[in-house]
């Protein structure tokens, strides 16, 4: 399996990878803007000192195989080289071979397709059974996401990956004093490999 520690996606137009010292920046762009923290679980971010603790915690639990988070680095535009989102699977029960996963992405950069095409990187990953690949000791077979229901843009995110909503949880969170619904969607292994299989079988447009 590959230390989740030194885990590199690529796509055809991001770079995805452990976040790291120098990054502060970058993420208080993301997390320290309300609108993007709109449908959050927790507030804004006050400043950079939280990025340097995301960054330190996520090294902490990379080293011990625990949550795995991803930033997005364009490789190029004027965004290249730099982390306009994040990625993470999270929340993983190996006793029942489940995990969820969550994203954020800078509201510049949104409505250009790049998060789903960072979260199918990141699905295809989760799922790869293939010795030696990065989650091959945990042979997952669900993935989970809880989303806002407000958030219409990312239940279609969602939904576009061939996730299922399964359920409302009603006022689940508190954020600001406010409450919040939950959608909570799930995808299944089996789903996810049939309809890579069905778009692969497809004759080219």
């Amino acid at each position: 399996m590959t230390p989740l520690a030194e885990l590199n996606l690529r796509t055809a137009r991001l770079h995805l990878r452990p976040l790291a010292a120098g990054d502060e920046a970058d993420l208080f762009a993301i997390f320290g803007d309300p609108q993007v923290m709109r449908y959050w679980s927790t507030p804004p971010w006050g400043g950079l000192d939280d990025a340097a603790a995301m960054i330190e915690r996520d090294r902490q639990a990379l080293a011990g195989r625990g949550d795995l988070r991803l930033g997005l680095v364009p490789h190029t535009g004027d965004a290249a080289g730099r982390v306009v989102g994040t990625v993470s699977v999270f929340r993983i029960d190996a006793s029942n071979r489940r995990a969820e996963i969550g994203y954020a992405l800078a509201r510049a950069q949104q409505g250009r397709g790049l998060m789903h095409e960072a979260l199918q990187a990141l699905v295809a990953a989760a799922f790869d059974h293939t010795p030696g690949a990065p989650f091959d000791d945990l042979a997952l077979h669900r993935l989970e996401a809880d989303a806002d229901p407000r958030n219409a843009a990312s239940c279609r995110t969602l939904e576009r990956l061939g996730f299922l909503r399964e359920g409302l949880l009603r006022e689940r969170w508190q954020v600001g004093g406010e409450l919040s619904d939950s959608a909570w969607y799930g995808l299944l292994r089996p789903d996810w490999l049939a309809a890579q299989a069905g778009a692969a079988a497809q004759p080219a447009g």
